[in-house]
């Protein structure tokens, strides 16, 4: 991050702390703060001069919207930072197991090569005519619906506020229809936000609504997903698949079942990172150090 910002040349004091320890003896001199997964509450004791937190992620469930808010704190997320890359990458998982990418490089590994199959249900599936269920039609989702829709899928998608939605959806519903609408799906993309209402809203009952040909993708939050009850789906192969982009704790331990399942796809929480994400972030943070210094007050992507 430091050295994306320091080739901008913008004469700005600024440091990056590589350690939690080098964050804690160094906060003291910082008005602005770049921040996400090192952020800790007792840093606000030891920042009086902090005026304004930039997110480098979308999420901010970390920081402490309250107390920031008391000592008029500014808070601003990266929302839409990682938006055509996390959605890039959830149409990189669909093509894997629509092409069946991941058995062929497991066969290649084996130096095995396969036949053709007579088992039609089996074979790779074309994407045209499949549907795509989008659980949480934000940012994220409106673009993932951009891009199934190129490849003739059919989209449905979740979303809390059903007067917004920018995606070219078939159908939106309010979370409440997710019942009705999994039983459709061949691809279901958790997209959504982690809040109380999306907390563990893939469980044992989602799953049991499922196909039995339908894969889950999770690009959202670890806590989005009972992941018991989802390593009960599929190694009973209740469930053909799931790519999982997120775990509840991470790094995924290396003694973990899901490591050895065929039907699963890992990557370690890298959907949003790209050559470009830095720089994308340092846009959103520019253009907030800017409407501050006019005095503007309102954020881009504003939490406080």
């Amino acid at each position: 991050m430091a050295a994306r910002f320091e080739k901008r040349d913008l004469k700005i004091r600024h440091f990056q702390a590589w350690s939690k320890e080098h964050l804690t003896s160094a906060i003291g001199e910082a008005d602005v703060l770049v921040i996400s997964g090192m952020w800790h509450n007792k840093l606000l004791q030891m920042a009086p001069k902090l005026k304004f937190i930039q997110s480098i992620s979308a999420g901010y469930d970390q920081f402490p919207v309250n107390l920031l808010q008391d000592r008029k704190i500014r808070l601003a997320s990266a929302r839409g930072v990682n938006r055509n890359a996390v959605s890039e990458h959830v149409l990189a998982y669909i093509l894997g197991f629509a092409r069946q990418i991941h058995t062929g490089r497991d066969n290649q590994q084996s130096q095995r090569w396969r036949g053709l199959i007579s088992d039609l249900s089996k074979r790779e599936q074309e994407m045209k005519g499949t549907t795509l269920l989008i659980i949480g039609m934000g940012t994220i989702g409106s673009r993932i619906a951009h891009l199934a829709k190129a490849f003739e899928m059919r989209v449905l998608a979740t979303k809390r506020n059903l007067q917004v939605t920018e995606g070219p959806a078939d159908e939106v519903h309010s979370p409440e229809s997710l019942p009705h609408l999994l039983p459709r799906a061949d691809f279901v993309v958790l997209t959504c936000p982690l809040t109380s209402e999306t907390e563990m809203i893939i469980n044992q009952h989602t799953l049991s609504l499922m196909k039995e040909s339908a894969y889950l993708i999770n690009v959202a939050r670890g806590l989005c997903v009972d992941e018991q009850a989802l390593l009960e789906a599929l190694s009973k192969k209740t469930i053909a698949g799931a790519g999982i982009d997120c775990f509840m704790d991470e790094p995924l331990s290396q003694s973990s079942p899901f490591w050895n399942l065929k039907n699963v796809l890992i990557t370690p929480h890298t959907a949003g990172e790209t050559q470009k994400y830095e720089d994308n972030v340092l846009d959103i943070l520019m253009e907030n150090i800017n409407r501050l210094a006019r005095g503007e007050t309102e954020l881009l992507n504003q939490i406080v």
